[in-house]
């Protein structure tokens, strides 16, 4: 084979750099066997542009869509970050708006009274004896020697009035006892010439009989007159304003130079009180008064000596029912000969034996009055309030004893408004416990 056969018989090869490389011819069996060689070996060929276009299209598809999401899951979280505050907030409110339109209340359970047999009431201390002292006699006071807090005997003095007018009344009265008097001598000198002339027959017996008439009447005219002058004279004793019994002043109305004027239209000068002994009054409910008797025997506390009762001894009831309260009122006496209990004050009275059956308490402050009678406000499990009507027993002031209406498991109002009706549901406040007994 010469060279120009050899260099048209030489095969192109491709180099590792892509390049392609002239391959020296071989022979031809060899040739065949290098030629499916180098193509078992060859490296994959490079996209053409034909095969790049598509391949590109999708790659920027992807790209795309991958954007596209990214926007929009932004848009949602925009989205959502202004809208679940908002919509949280308007829940809320919504929800606070509900719970303030439910009013709140407070509740009690009722609770088992006390089974000792006393009963306790409010009593009213008064002395045993009290006067307002007025004046009988017009005037001006001229000087008092009895201030308040003084103790005093029966017939003390205690003020003087002067009286200008009724002086000159009295001595008015004086002047004409005398004139009757004077007149009264006349008529009697009179009538006896006039029986001496008519045993003479000298004047006739009508006339004899006219003088012994007008000594009658002069005789009347003087007594008259008499007791004119008593009646003045007692009036001027009225000056002096004495006690009427021994105790103490407690009031003092009055000063030097004020106008006095009688009777009780006019200004009370003072108040006389004996506390030697104390009138104890209660009233007592119609539940405990069938066992209030004259005699029994109670005990008085006063709040500023909690610790030192004072015997008492029931003197007297009403022995009746008092209409508007229904209660019983009761008379007790106490003795207060050390005066270590003021009069008017406030205290509290404990009968020894008093009714033993005991029912459940409530505060009184839990009751409502309506034309229905005593009620009170039961609140449910669902919150439901109903109204229910009680039977009250025995009243110890801050509770009061319920025979009929409530349950130990009941849960009352207090301090109900007047306004509240049943089926109005109401949120229960956290309760301050049941109270105790008395």
């Amino acid at each position: 084979m010469n060279s120009d056969e050899s260099k048209h018989n030489e095969v192109p090869e491709t180099s590792q750099n892509g390049k392609h490389a002239i391959a020296p011819q071989l022979p031809e069996t060899r040739a065949t066997d290098r030629l499916l060689d180098y193509r078992a070996h060859s490296p994959t060929p490079l996209p053409t542009a034909e095969s790049r276009a598509p391949s590109a299209t999708k790659q920027r598809s992807k790209h795309g869509l991958i954007i596209g999401a990214i926007i929009a899951l932004a848009i949602v979280a925009g989205l959502a970050l202004g809208f679940l505050p908002r919509w949280g907030q308007n829940r809320s409110t919504a929800r606070d708006t509900s719970q303030l339109a439910i009013p709140s209340v407070s509740v009690v359970s009722p609770v088992k009274g006390t089974n000792a047999s006393s009963l306790i009431l409010p009593a009213e201390v008064k002395p045993w004896l009290e006067a307002s002292i007025y004046a009988r006699a017009n005037g001006y006071l001229k000087n008092w020697v009895a201030d308040i807090g003084a103790h005093v005997e029966a017939g003390q003095q205690l003020a003087l009035i002067e009286t200008p007018d009724l002086d000159q009344q009295l001595a008015q009265a004086r002047a004409e006892l005398v004139l009757a008097q004077a007149n009264l001598h006349l008529a009697q000198v009179t009538d006896d010439r006039w029986k001496e002339l008519l045993k003479t027959a000298s004047v006739s017996e009508q006339a004899a009989a006219e003088k012994a008439a007008a000594r009658e009447t002069a005789s009347a005219s003087v007594e008259a007159s008499r007791a004119n002058v008593r009646r003045l004279e007692e009036l001027v004793s009225f000056q002096r304003v004495v006690a009427p019994f021994a105790g103490t002043i407690t009031i003092r109305a009055v000063d030097v130079g004020d106008l006095i004027i009688a009777g009780s239209g006019g200004n009370q000068l003072f108040h006389l009180a004996q506390a030697d002994k104390l009138r104890v009054y209660v009233r007592v409910p119609q539940t405990g008064a069938i066992g209030i008797a004259p005699g029994q025997a109670a005990t008085l506390t006063i709040p500023e000596l909690p610790d030192q009762p004072f015997p008492a001894k029931v003197v007297t009831t009403s022995e009746s029912i008092s209409a508007t309260s229904r209660t019983l009122l009761t008379q007790l006496e106490v003795d207060n000969s050390q005066h270590r209990i003021l009069p008017y004050s406030y205290g509290e009275v404990r009968f020894e034996q008093g009714p033993a059956n005991s029912g459940l308490t409530l505060p009184s402050n839990t009751l409502l009055f309506r034309a229905e009678g005593l009620q009170v406000a039961v609140v449910n499990t669902n919150g439901v309030v109903e109204l229910r009507k009680v039977q009250v027993g025995r009243d110890f002031g801050q509770t009061v004893e319920i025979s009929a209406g409530v349950t130990p498991a009941d849960r009352i109002i207090t301090n109900p408004s007047d306004s509240l009706v049943s089926g109005i549901k109401v949120r229960v406040a956290e309760s301050p416990g049941s109270i105790a007994s008395k």
